[in-house]
C-alpha cells in the first residue's frame, strides 16, 4: 500500500502538529525529575518474600524520623522495594569534610617538609595544619572517635584515623537506613545506593559539559560538511526539537533523569542527526522535485525509525516484566525521543528543506 505524498499541496500545515507538541514539551520538561545521581541521596532497594504496600513502608519511614518516596512492585520471585532517601545531613558534610581533607594533606604535608628544612616557612605551616586539624577533628566529632588531630605528627597515622571516621560514619548510616526494613522482613538482596550532594553536583556539571561540547561539535561538524547555512540550521534545529520533545516526555511521564537515561538523550541527539542529515542528502544531491525527494527520504527515514521503535518496544516490555530501571529508563527515553523524531524531522526539519531548495530553484530560474 502506497500512502500518499504528505507534501503535496499546503506543505506549511504539517508544521502545526510538532509546533504544538515542542510547546507541551516546554510546559513541562520543569516538571522533569533528577535521578539520585543528579541531586545527591540515598537509593535502597531489596527484595521481600510476602506480599506487602508501600504504605507499611512509608509508616516504617515516619517512625525512624526519616522521609522518603516509597515504591513497591511484583517480580517473579516476590515483591522488590524501592525507597529513595534524601541526603542525610551528618553523611553530606561528611563527604564534605573527606573531600576538603584530601584538598589541603599534600599541601600541608609538603609544608611541613620545608618547614622543616627553612624556619621562615613554620608560620604557613602552622596555619595550613591547624584548619586540617580542625577539618579532622569535626569528622572525629562526627564519628565519635575520641583521637585528636593535633596530637598526630604521622601523616599516615592521620589519613588513615580520617579513613576510619568517615568509614565509620558511613556504617552508621548505611545501618540506621536498613536495620528498620531488616529487623521487621525477610529480606533479600539489599542494595544501597548513595551520592553525596558534592558528587551529585559534580555529575550534573559534567553532564552539563557533555552536552555543550556535543553541542558545539555537532554544529561544526555540521556546517563543515554542508557548508550552506540553511540546511545546516535545519538539522540543528530538527535534533533540538528531538531533545526537546523526549524532555517534555519525561516530565510529563515521570521518568527520572537518571545516567541511563541521561545516555538515551545522547543516542537521540546521534540518531536525530543521521536522519536529518538523510533528508538533507536525498534534497540537496537527489534528482528530482523537491516534495518528491522528500517524501522518498522520509519513506526510507521513517522505515528507520520503526526499527529502532520495535527494537526498544521490546525492551521497555521486558523492563516491565523485570522492573530492571536501567532498561526502563533507556527504553522509555528512546520511545518518546523515537516517536519525536517523527515530528521533528518530517514536520520541521523537511519543511525548511522544502522552503529552502524551493526558493532556490525559483531564484535560479
Amino acid at each position: 500500500m502506497e500512502f500518499p505524498n504528505i507534501y503535496k499541496g499546503n506543505y506549511r500545515l504539517l508544521a502545526i502538529a510538532p509546533v504544538i507538541l515542542i510547546l507541551v514539551s516546554l510546559y513541562y520538561i520543569p516538571q522533569l525529575q533528577l535521578g539520585v545521581e543528579f541531586t545527591g541521596g540515598t537509593l535502597l532497594s531489596f527484595r521481600v518474600p510476602e506480599e506487602v504496600s508501600a504504605e507499611e513502608f512509608s509508616e516504617i519511614l515516619i517512625a525512624q524520623g526519616l522521609d522518603g518516596d516509597v515504591k513497591v512492585f511484583p517480580t517473579a520471585r516476590g515483591y522488590q522495594v524501592e525507597i529513595l532517601l534524601p541526603s542525610d545531613p551528618q553523611f553530606a558534610r561528611a563527604e564534605e569534610l573527606k573531600e576538603k581533607f584530601f584538598n589541603r594533606i599534600d599541601d600541608v604535608e609538603r609544608l611541613a617538609f620545608l618547614a622543616a628544612e627553612d624556619p621562615s616557612q613554620q608560620n604557613a605551616y602552622n596555619i595550613q595544619r591547624a584548619e586540617l586539624d580542625g577539618i579532622t577533628d569535626e569528622m572525629f566529632t562526627l564519628a565519635q572517635h575520641p583521637a585528636q588531630a593535633g596530637s598526630m605528627d604521622n601523616f599516615r597515622e592521620l589519613r588513615s584515623e580520617f579513613l576510619n571516621s568517615y568509614t565509620l560514619v558511613y556504617d552508621n548510616y548505611q545501618r540506621a537506613v536498613t536495620t528498620p526494613f531488616a529487623s521487621r522482613y525477610e529480606v533479600s538482596s539489599m542494595a544501597l545506593e548513595t551520592v553525596s550532594p558534592t558528587l551529585s553536583v559534580h555529575f550534573l556539571a559534567t553532564a552539563t559539559q557533555i552536552v555543550i561540547i556535543s553541542a558545539i561539535l555537532s554544529i561544526l561538524l555540521v556546517f563543515l560538511f554542508f557548508r550552506t547555512f540553511v540546511p545546516s540550521l535545519a538539522i540543528i534545529i530538527g535534533a533540538f526539537s528531538d531533545i526537546v520533545i523526549a524532555l517534555g516526555a519525561m516530565g510529563f511521564f515521570g521518568i527520572p533523569l537518571t545516567f541511563p537515561s541521561f545516555a538515551a538523550l545522547l543516542m537521540l541527539v546521534g540518531y536525530s542527526l543521521d536522519t536529518d542529515i538523510l533528508l538533507t542528502m536525498r534534497m540537496l544531491r537527489q534528482e528530482g522535485t523537491p516534495r518528491d525527494n522528500a517524501y522518498a527520504a522520509m519513506k526510507t527515514g521513517t522505515t528507520m525509525t520503526l526499527t529502532g521503535l520495535i527494537a526498544f518496544g521490546v525492551l521497555f516490555l521486558l523492563s516491565l516484566f523485570t522492573h530492571i530501571p536501567t532498561y526502563f529508563e533507556i527504553s522509555s527515553v528512546a520511545l518518546v525521543g523515537l516517536i519525536g523524531d517523527l515530528f521533528a524531522t518530517w514536520g520541521i526539519n523537511a519543511l525548511l528543506m522544502l522552503w529552502h531548495v524551493e526558493r532556490s530553484s525559483h531564484a535560479s530560474a
